[in-house]
């Protein structure tokens, strides 16, 4: 059985005279979870689309599971799962009565009571659609996603709306697909969450890697002030390489000091940081040594400015 769940290479999209994916190429593999982030217009949806067989591509080669999504969408359906951001159920359609006929469409399903347990939503397995709340119309969307033992699931931001404790059962439900050897595929706007499950990241227009391998492991030393800080003379005081970053946040200035080794926020950077500090009058509040996060590489890579 070959390993990778999904193919992508060289993949472009044209919309009239926007090119909204550019020869993007990723591979998604079977029992891991692929995180395809990017900023909105970056082309996530329109990727997700065509490997999901809903558009035509302009370009490129895509296998699921080692068919065309196009061409052989009639065999790979019972196979992949779909979860719609807007969900996709019928407004009238009670939640555990549709979940139920959801099932008998698969040969092999889930139990529908276990899921709707799972998910949070027994108590409300005889509500219309229309009437359940954000949170639980998504949590309905990801049970009718892998109801049918799907070797394939797509979620598209499947925490959205969700309160912490059905975010929590939403993710130990991605952790056991990925136990069981599904590929999931997730689009997401929460760094937090792509960081805690995914195994391989996917930034458009960046490339694709683990997240750890995107983070570097870098730790750095975070501190903030209610005055500018001198940060070419801080820079001058480390070692070779460092960086310090300072930006306004209110009444006060927030600093990150990075040094080029990603093993060197230790104990003599920090002692060198605060001693640079004390003999410079500068108060350091909030101090502490944090790791690199996802959502800094994120912003890093695909800026901080909003985009239509």
């Amino acid at each position: 059985m070959e390993t990778a769940a999904v193919e992508v290479v060289d993949l472009v999209k044209r919309y009239g005279a926007t090119t909204a994916v550019t020869g993007l190429t990723f591979t998604a593999r079977r029992g891991a979870v692929t995180a395809l982030l990017g900023p909105n217009g970056a082309g996530k949806t329109s990727t997700i689309e065509i490997c999901e067989g809903f558009r035509h591509s302009d370009g490129g080669h895509v296998r699921v599971l080692g068919m065309d999504p196009q061409s052989d969408a009639g065999t790979l359906k019972p196979r992949v799962g779909v979860m719609p951001q807007s969900g996709g159920v019928p407004t009238g359609a009670r939640a555990g009565e549709w979940l139920r006929l959801m099932a008998s469409f698969h040969a092999r399903p889930i139990d529908p009571d276990l899921l709707l347990t799972r998910l949070g939503l027994t108590s409300v397995a005889g509500t219309p659609f229309r009437r359940l709340s954000g949170g639980q119309q998504q949590r309905l969307s990801l049970a009718c996603a892998v109801i049918g033992r799907p070797e394939l699931v797509f979620l598209d931001e499947p925490t959205a709306g969700l309160d912490p404790q059905a975010r929590m059962a939403t993710w130990d439900l991605v952790s056991t697909l990925r136990e069981a050897g599904v590929a999931v595929i997730l689009t997401t706007h929460h760094m937090e969450e792509a960081e805690r499950l995914s195994d391989h990241v996917v930034i458009i227009d960046r490339g694709e890697a683990p997240p750890d391998t995107l983070t570097g492991g870098h730790r750095e030393v975070c501190f903030s002030t209610h005055a500018p800080l001198g940060t070419d003379a801080l820079r001058e005081a480390l070692p070779p390489g460092s960086t310090v970053t300072s930006t306004p946040a209110g009444d006060r200035h927030n600093h990150v000091v990075r040094p080029d080794d990603p093993d060197g926020a230790g104990p003599e950077f920090l002692a060198t940081v605060t001693a640079w500090c004390a003999s410079s009058g500068v108060m350091a509040e909030d101090l502490r040594v944090r790791r690199r996060t996802l959502e800094d590489v994120f912003l890093e890579l695909t800026g901080r400015e909003l985009r239509d």
